[in-house]
């Protein structure tokens, strides 16, 4: 295994994500949701889900790339084995409101499957910053969501 192919221990990745969130909330986006850029990197997006139990707002930030007028991300949790809270919480409630920069969508999620998860999964190396995605999925042992918000 390289080195790029390591991931960071569960702490930094938190850490990280906490400050990351912290920007984009006390800058209501204006600092911390970059569009993606083809080829340079991916964008910033804050999805306002709903909680599957507490029924509580639950905004998550997460990268994603483009497919016409759908936004796709990938349900990876930091790379751990088991899903992500907010994917469970999108299975509940899949109508949500998403930022992108200072512009707000209402969207609804759901998983890519078949031939569309195939025709989409390249665009996570066509938009950098995901990471080797190949490799990091194949550590999982249920595999990797690809997730699609289309507009409602």
């Amino acid at each position: 295994m390289t080195a790029e192919q390591k991931i960071p221990p569960r702490w930094i990745i938190r850490t990280i994500w906490r400050g990351h969130r912290l920007l984009v909330r006390v800058t209501d986006g204006r600092l911390g949701l970059p569009r993606p850029e083809r080829g340079r990197r991916m964008g910033m997006m804050r999805v306002h889900a709903i909680g599957r139990s507490s029924g509580e707002p639950r905004p998550v930030v997460l990268g994603y790339f483009p497919d016409g007028e759908a936004v796709v991300t990938l349900a990876m949790n930091g790379w751990a084995a088991s899903d992500p809270s907010w994917l469970r919480n999108l299975r509940a409630h899949p109508e949500v409101r998403v930022d992108l920069g200072r512009e707000r969508r209402r969207m609804r999620a759901r998983v890519a499957e078949g031939a569309e998860r195939e025709r989409l999964w390249p665009g996570f190396t066509t938009y950098p910053g995901w990471g080797d995605v190949e490799a990091f999925s194949a550590r999982r042992p249920n595999g990797t969501s690809v997730v699609v918000l289309d507009p409602v």
